[in-house]
């Protein structure tokens, strides 16, 4: 069955109940394993506040009116050991990722981690997820667009299976793009100047395929909000939960990323 996955902001105040509702119907048990995250990689926000701002869901349906979903994972970055965010920021213009993401908001339990394996700025980028107790679950690279190829190219490949291979943006959509683009710049400048105006994101839809097979497709979904969706049932959600806070953590310069909020 179809999983549907997406990232919105959290109300820490949310009631308890609701949280134990994300580990409900999870298809590995272990997931969210009662081991707190390495002390060096704990966010320096662990002081600041009682809960993590941002939420990943997940519902069984596609986007409607009145589907329901929980949550089931609560990203939140790393930053730099004895760092804060201007640090962390200096480092993401490398291409460089780190992640926790909890299993409540409150950060009692590690759902999955990210980290950087490798990357250079503007260039290829290679990145592991891991369980709660530091064990490989995949590997998801990234090569940005014209770095031999058009478009930006995704790969994830789940330990134990082959890669799956996707495509930022259809190429239909970036030539209306790109023919758009005076008209996007005359925008942004009317934005600067007078306060208003919003440019259009660059084309964002991304099949995975696997032997010609959809396997993974982020696409819009409500509002101006981007999801994923998890086709083929094999996918680990802690791979699908970690691959949504990647993808929104490189959403293109026109827009705003969650990772480098002020919390």
């Amino acid at each position: 069955m179809a999983r549907f996955l997406w990232l919105t902001g959290h109300d820490a105040q949310e009631d308890e109940p609701r949280e134990g509702h994300a580990r409900e119907g999870q298809a590995q048990e272990t997931q969210a394993l009662e081991t707190p995250a390495p002390e060096a990689h704990a966010p320096e926000s662990h002081a600041q506040d009682g809960g993590v701002p941002w939420a990943i869901r997940m519902s069984d349906g596609p986007a409607h009116r009145g589907r329901t979903s929980r949550p089931l994972a609560f990203p939140e970055r790393w930053n730099p050991p004895g760092g804060g965010l201007p640090e962390y920021r200096a480092a993401r213009k490398e291409g460089t990722r780190a992640f926790t993401l909890w299993a409540d908001p409150h950060r009692g339990q590690v759902f999955a981690q990210v980290v950087t394996k490798s990357a250079t700025k503007g260039g290829p980028a290679a990145y592991e997820v891991l369980g709660a107790a530091g064990e490989p679950l995949a590997l998801v690279t990234r090569r940005p667009a014209m770095k031999g190829g058009l478009r930006t190219r995704w790969t994830v490949q789940q330990t134990g299976s082959r890669p799956a291979v996707g495509f930022k943006g259809r190429p239909i959509w970036w030539g209306v793009w790109w023919l758009s683009l005076p008209l996007q710049l005359l925008i942004v400048i009317g934005s600067i100047l007078n306060g208003g105006g919003d440019p259009a994101r660059t084309p964002r839809r991304t099949r995975w395929r696997l032997d010609r097979r959809i396997v993974l497709d982020f696409h819009s979904g409500p509002g101006a909000a981007f999801e994923l969706t998890a086709v083929a049932d094999w996918w680990d959600d802690r791979v699908a939960a970690s691959l949504v806070a990647l993808l929104d953590s490189h959403g293109g310069w026109l827009g705003s990323q969650w990772d480098t909020a002020e919390r």
